[in-house]
């Protein structure tokens, strides 16, 4: 738990693909408004969720925004702490090389510890 008054220790855990539901979207967006307020902040992408982290996604044939630029402006905000389910990725074909931003690859034990040294979960 969080050892700085008034600081708690976010987590965020993305288990949707990035487009057709807006939960991918909508928990960015969330991210960026904890971490503007001095929150300490922690992203991981389990599940399909891996696939908005995916380098060159087009979006222009679901006539929907490719918002995932968006991940590389994380690091301004200070949220540094990005984690990837390693077993999500292999499932899926995936390897840490064919993601856009720098993450943290974890095995689901060691994401499951993280997880518990956390104040507050929100799972989109």
């Amino acid at each position: 738990m969080s050892e700085e008054p008034g600081i708690k220790k976010f987590m965020f855990v993305n288990r949707k693909a990035p487009y057709g539901t807006v939960y991918a979207l909508e928990a960015l967006e969330v991210v960026l408004i904890t971490a503007a307020f001095d929150q300490d902040v922690s992203l991981a992408f389990l599940d399909d969720g891996v696939f908005q982290l995916r380098k060159g996604q087009q979006t222009k044939g679901i006539e929907t925004k490719n918002f995932s630029p968006t991940y590389r402006a994380l690091e301004g905000y200070d949220i540094e702490k990005l984690y990837v389910e390693k077993e999500a990725l292999a499932a899926r074909g995936l390897t840490e090389d064919d993601l856009l931003v720098d993450v943290t690859v974890l095995d689901r034990k060691a994401l499951g510890v993280l997880m518990d040294e956390q104040d507050v979960i929100l799972s989109f």
